[in-house]
């Protein structure tokens, strides 16, 4: 949508509704890596967003592409560099857009910093999503009028306005969970937060704490404290795993937000950024017992919940209600799935 909404405001007037029907196909095509096939799921996680997302390889893609449609029809009635302008911005914009999630995207490929991972809007956002697509759709039913494209490019207006208050709904989390740990005498070493399903109000935040981490939730609507859950991150389980080539991209992709848990004979590592306590999105067997030793082996999915309905209608409820509160403490149990891990020290109840 926002490759169409991009293409038909630059390009509209000139080509009409193809304009849309092309930003669309154009702002797909660098998720066209998921087609590449990898020996293991971490190797699937951690090579998607690479070269496809990276600014360098799409700007020279936009100034191939700008070329070759010149060359084919020189007399467009706009110009190469407008061409070049919306092309550029429609392939651009994806990996931008995907890197204000928490995901993790490979913005300077072939270069290697920690992937760009902004984690300001949950994967799916109707508030972003639904205008575009509202103003996608009038253009493909009414044409290339002038109102059309106007109304697009405030579409386009809003998206920016809603990454912006994203930014600033990051940091009021960020600032609340900080002011409750501190009244406790806890020092954040490392944070990160995201924005829960399908809205920007409600967060949770994850803050590190020597061998642990405590997860927070509040919402902008919070009057109180946010509740607070400690657990455990395990790192006495990590040596085994330094001999893993997926183990140690993994670390790299995430930034290190990993936490392991020793279940039955598998050793089971899971990213801390998706998802949320017993319900995390990624979560992999990294390593296997053999007698007293934990050996590495290639990765596989460990199968968990992502959560049903009924946890969907607390998180919605607790955007606006902060009682009663989230269950973590209960939900955490769930992350050793079935056994109880090291002791949950609940902060809030």
């Amino acid at each position: 949508m926002l490759g169409a909404g991009i293409q038909g405001a630059l390009l509209g007037r000139f080509q009409g509704r193809r304009a849309l029907l092309y930003g669309a196909a154009l702002g797909t095509l660098p998720d066209l890596d998921v087609v590449i096939s990898y020996a293991d799921p971490v190797s699937a996680m951690t090579f998607h967003r690479g070269f496809s997302h990276s600014v360098f390889v799409l700007t020279g893609l936009a100034a191939l592409m700008t070329a070759g449609i010149r060359k084919r029809w020189p007399d467009t009635g706009y110009s190469a560099w407008r061409l070049f302008l919306a092309l550029w911005l429609v392939l651009i914009t994806h990996p931008l857009l995907d890197a204000f999630t928490s995901y993790g995207t490979q913005l300077f490929w072939p270069f290697h910093p920690i992937p760009a991972s902004w984690s300001s809007v949950f994967i799916i956002d109707p508030l972003f999503t639904v205008p575009l697509t509202v103003a996608v759709l009038a253009g493909l039913v009414w044409g290339a009028g002038s109102r059309v494209w106007r109304a697009q490019a405030w579409c386009l207006g809003w998206c920016v306005v809603y990454l912006a208050a994203s930014l600033a709904g990051k940091n009021m989390a960020e600032t609340r969970v900080q002011e409750a740990l501190a009244a406790r005498g806890v020092r954040a070493q490392t944070m990160f937060s995201a924005p829960m399903p399908f809205n920007t109000l409600l967060w949770r935040v994850v803050v590190r704490d020597g061998d642990g981490y405590y997860e927070a939730v509040t919402s902008w609507f919070d009057r109180k404290e946010p509740e607070l859950v400690r657990q455990p991150l395990h790192p006495e389980l990590v040596p085994p795993l330094l001999n893993s080539p997926q183990y140690i991209r993994l670390a790299w992709f995430t930034g290190g937000w990993l936490r392991h848990d020793a279940i039955g004979d598998e050793l089971v590592v899971t990213d801390l950024r998706m998802g949320m306590t017993g319900y995390y999105t990624f979560r992999f067997v990294m390593a296997r017992r053999q007698g007293d030793l934990w050996r590495p082996v290639l990765p596989e999915r460990w199968a968990s919940s992502r959560g049903g309905v009924d946890e969907l209608r607390q998180v919605g409820r607790r955007i606006v209600q902060a009682q009663p509160p989230l269950p973590l403490a209960e939900w955490s149990l769930r992350n050793g799935e079935g056994q109880v891990p090291a002791p949950v020290e609940t902060l809030l109840k």
